[in-house]
């Protein structure tokens, strides 16, 4: 019987962790980040795990992830940040953890408020840029 090369295993935990941001199993993912994986940890597309569970509309994913030093500011490769995401899914819930979270509406490129503004969104335009 062979042994799986660390690699490998450091790859296939990584994609299970992944797979739980976009599925927003919150409470295993927190798990997970407190057993050590890295909190801001990115996939080959510069996606954080707040990133994908932002995108992918799971509001407790975001908080629990913030609650254990997210960067809800970190950008993807693209220039993406995660609430400019979350206002183009249309993830109201989404785009108010990342707020209480710290998160710049004007980070990125488009910005949060930018994509407010092009998809006609005045109710989290008005939040967006609350003072």
């Amino acid at each position: 019987m062979s042994e799986t090369p660390p690699e490998d295993g450091v790859r296939e935990l990584a994609t299970r962790v992944f797979d739980m941001a976009r599925e927003g199993d919150a409470a295993t993912l927190a798990q997970y980040v407190d057993a050590g994986v890295p909190v801001n940890l990115t996939n080959d597309s510069g996606d954080t795990l707040v990133m994908l569970a932002a995108y992918h509309g799971h509001a407790d994913a975001v908080a629990a992830l913030v609650a254990r030093g997210a960067d809800v500011n970190r950008l993807n490769d693209r220039g993406q940040s995660p609430i400019a995401g979350a206002v183009f899914k249309g993830e109201d819930a989404v785009v108010r953890a990342l707020l209480d979270g710290g998160a710049d509406p004007r980070a990125g490129h488009p910005t949060a408020i930018d994509t407010a503004q092009m998809f006609g969104r005045q109710d989290l335009l008005a939040i967006l840029t609350a003072p």
